[in-house]
């Protein structure tokens, strides 16, 4: 083997790496949006979870990106440990799919149909579809399965590159005497666990190995341990990844890392005993890409067969390995390990959203309550309230923009602008909250009070806003496309009633009814409820152009007043409803 050949060896090993890369991106992404409904569906069963995780790595293919997203899953609370679990184990089943596809490589036939089975047949046709679709189609959806066509045809030339590579290996004394080393089960787990835990990759450690078989040197009873090892070195991404996380993130990546030493010790002790008294040929033979893809099915599911009904077995060992603390843990609000998944990343940052649009509407709900009864201790909790608001938008602002610079759908960007949307106008409304209370706290150093009749006018536009909010808040956290319709009609009567007490309080003041300094606070007042309304109309705006997915927020509500048959009708009965 000549230096050339090394070097023909690294350029076709960096190829496989790649093409593996760039197709388990783009599998993940396209298959992304489906993820988030996979996710709602999983229960505690034992089933349900299983087949979860081996159908998404299979789609994806790499257990190590599945396990990684489990991970982040927990983390975020999405997951319980026990779902985790499940679905890690049929993560491990899953990742056998990948060595099946690579076994194709190694069929040799004369027959024409048998060969076009052969990668290396019709993976030109498939790299020249990839091309088209990726640099001469718009289409996005089209794009990414250019670019899986294309990744896909990049590692089996890399695989074909380092077969041919490794070839003249089977020439080399020396290399034949390595593989009788790995022949001793602990140093061929070693080897297989070493070299998996460096590239991250069962997947692509597999590979590597039926690569090396075309040099006939590999044989059976060599290649089972380093099959053995390369499920305990797919572990390190999963254990990387769960730095920083929570207890139970930490936990899920604990039980694929146990799930993964269990079942190595006890096939290897099983494996070691009858290699120790019974004598097999077929240990003897040279692997083929073929026989190592069947290998490493045989083991991950024998795994599977073993530790699946001991699962809370698992689950014990990883809590009584990583206790609980006195100190109940935080959960991280926006785990960046899910970035990698945007739809599921864009779930996460919807939920949290949520919670903001809750503190934000209880604060300003809370300013009106201290409008009216003003009290120290509920205008710290308000400001409190706010600040809290202001953190969700720092840290949501913060992601978002981590998150577009990931490649994201279509779909996916429009959402996170609408949520970049909606968080603007939430964190505006927690501020007018605290206006509102210091208008309050004004009017009480100050010694102000309103007349009978301001008093009549404020209470019918706080009872206005504070519906406003429920039906914005509906809207947004349940999706309530209904509640979102409503807000429009309600806003355009509140912008009424603040022009109405505008005009009423020139009056008082013409009549002398009402103090100047009153009149400033008065003023303020509305100036903060009416743009409260501002913000709950282009929150529902965003509600209802997601339902629509493709108006601009003004162009729906301009859309909901003139062709929406009830929209006067709903207008007139607020009108009605909270008129002087």
């Amino acid at each position: 083997m000549t230096i050339f050949d090394v070097l023909t060896l690294i350029g076709g090993l960096c190829l496989f790496l790649f093409g593996m890369n760039v197709m388990g991106n783009a599998l993940e992404r396209r298959a992304g949006g489906k993820l988030r409904a996979i996710l709602g569906k999983l229960t505690q069963n034992k089933a349900t979870g299983f087949l979860t995780g081996l159908g998404v790595t299979s789609i994806i293919q790499s257990s190590s990106a599945t396990t990684v997203m489990v991970v982040g899953f927990v983390n975020s609370g999405l997951m319980t440990l026990r779902q985790a679990i499940n679905v890690i184990m049929g993560a491990n089943v899953g990742t056998t799919v990948t060595a099946w596809i690579l076994s194709l490589g190694g069929i040799e036939s004369d027959n024409v149909f048998v060969q076009l089975l052969k990668p290396s047949s019709f993976t030109p046709v498939l790299a020249l579809i990839g091309i088209i679709l990726y640099m001469f189609v718009k289409d996005e959806k089209k794009n990414d399965i250019g670019t899986i066509f294309l990744g896909f045809a990049t590692l089996m030339f890399g695989m074909d590159t380092m077969s041919a590579a490794v070839a003249g290996l089977r020439d080399v004394p020396e290399f034949a005497e390595l593989f009788v080393l790995f022949t001793n089960p602990i140093l061929g787990v070693l080897a297989g666990a070493i070299l998996t835990a460096i590239i991250q990759s069962s997947s692509a450690s597999v590979g590597i190995l039926q690569a090396l078989s075309v040099t006939g040197k590999v044989t059976f009873g060599s290649a089972i341990p380093i099959i053995m090892g390369q499920n305990i070195g797919t572990c390190i991404t999963a254990i990387l990844s769960s730095v920083g996380t929570n207890k139970n993130a930490k936990r899920a990546a604990l039980v694929h890392l146990s799930f993964n030493i269990i079942g190595t010790v006890i096939l290897l002790t099983v494996f070691c005993i009858i290699k120790a008294l019974v004598h097999i040929p077929l240990l003897e033979e040279s692997a083929t890409h073929m026989g190592i893809a069947v290998a490493h099915s045989a083991f991950n599911i024998l795994c599977t067969a073993i530790l699946l009904p001991m699962a809370g077995i698992l689950e014990k060992l990883a809590m009584k390995l990583i206790p609980e603390t006195k100190k109940p843990e935080k959960n991280a609000e926006l785990d960046e390990r899910l970035l990698a998944t945007p739809p599921i990343a864009l779930k996460q940052c919807g939920d949290v959203v949520g919670e903001m649009a809750a503190i934000s509407i209880d604060a300003l709900k809370k300013s009106i309550a201290a409008l009216k009864n003003y009290d120290e201790t509920l205008a710290e909790e308000i400001r409190y309230l706010e600040n809290r608001s202001d953190h969700y938008e720092d840290i949501l602002s913060a992601y978002l923009v981590k998150l577009s610079s990931h490649q994201v759908s279509e779909q996916d960007s429009l959402e996170s602008a609408k949520l970049l949307k909606m968080i603007g106008d939430f964190e505006r409304i927690s501020d007018h909250s605290v206006n509102i209370v210091e208008s309050a706290e004004e009017m009480k150093e100050k010694g102000l009070e309103f007349t009978k009749s301001a008093k009549k006018e404020i209470d019918v536009l706080c009872s206005a806003v504070t519906e406003i909010l429920e039906l914005t808040y509906k809207a947004y956290a349940e999706g309530d496309l209904e509640a979102a319709l409503l807000v429009e009609p309600l806003e355009q009567v509140i912008d009424g009633l603040k022009e109405k007490m505008r005009t009423q309080h020139i009056l008082r003041l013409q009549q002398g009814e009402c103090s100047i300094v009153a009149g400033f606070v008065w003023s303020d007042l509305l100036n903060n409820l009416e743009r409260t309304s501002d913000h709950c109309s282009n929150i529902a705006g965003c509600v209802i152009e997601a339902a629509n997915n493709e108006l601009t927020v003004h162009e729906a509500l301009r859309d909901i007043r003139s062709d929406s048959p009830d929209y006067w009708d709903k207008y007139k009965n607020y009108l009605e409803k909270y008129s002087f």
